[in-house]
């Protein structure tokens, strides 16, 4: 567990249904502070911390977007809502000192989904990268070189995002558990999850 109090950790995300609501969740029952980036037309579904993106903020992070679309070879959405959205999680990733995903890597090394956009962020500007691969139930860090089955991780900056997919399964849903248990302690009246996970 962490020198530091739980509510001087912040959690950067996104409030999105699934992984990053769980992540919110998490971070509200043990008392860490929450900030969610949103922008107009985006319809989050947690509001604590909520941090809404004008166009001038969002495009911060502009010019990253045709340099990881490239990298990840894949293409996206040109719509402006979806622009919109990785704009947003550029915010989250930009902000935390350490990285954490929900989701699944595929063969190519990528992470599925627009999710991979926020991890292929992480990795090319060399921030600490966890991914737990609900498909292997198994945690993965980048060792800059490739992925590597790890231990299940702890928090130990201060500054962190949680995110991931839509489509939660109940050991993605543990795998937060277990995060937050082994980083800042059980929950009282709550069974451990963080050996499992």
């Amino acid at each position: 567990m962490s020198a530091l109090q739980p509510h001087e950790f912040t959690l950067y995300s996104g409030g999105a249904a699934g992984s990053e609501a769980e992540f919110g969740d998490a971070a509200e029952a043990w008392g860490l502070t929450e900030v969610n980036f949103s922008f107009t037309g985006h319809a989050p579904v947690r509001t604590r911390g909520l941090v809404e993106l004008d166009d001038a903020a969002l495009d911060a992070g502009a010019e990253s977007l045709q340099a990881i679309g490239r990298a990840l070879r894949r293409q996206f959405p040109e719509t402006p809502h979806f622009k919109r959205l990785l704009l947003s999680l550029w915010h989250q990733v930009h902000n935390g000192e350490a990285v954490f995903v929900i989701g699944r890597i595929e063969a190519d090394g990528t992470v599925t989904g627009g999710t991979g956009w926020g991890a292929e962020y992480a990795r090319q500007c060399n921030k600490p990268l966890w991914v737990f691969d609900q498909a292997q139930d198994a945690w993965f860090t980048w060792d800059g070189q490739d992925w590597t089955a790890c231990e299940p991780p702890t928090v130990s900056h201060a500054r962190f995002t949680g995110t991931g997919t839509r489509f939660l399964e109940p050991n993605g849903r543990a795998a937060i558990a277990g995060l937050f248990e082994r980083s800042f302690g059980a929950l009282p009246g709550r069974g451990s999850s963080a050996s499992r996970s």
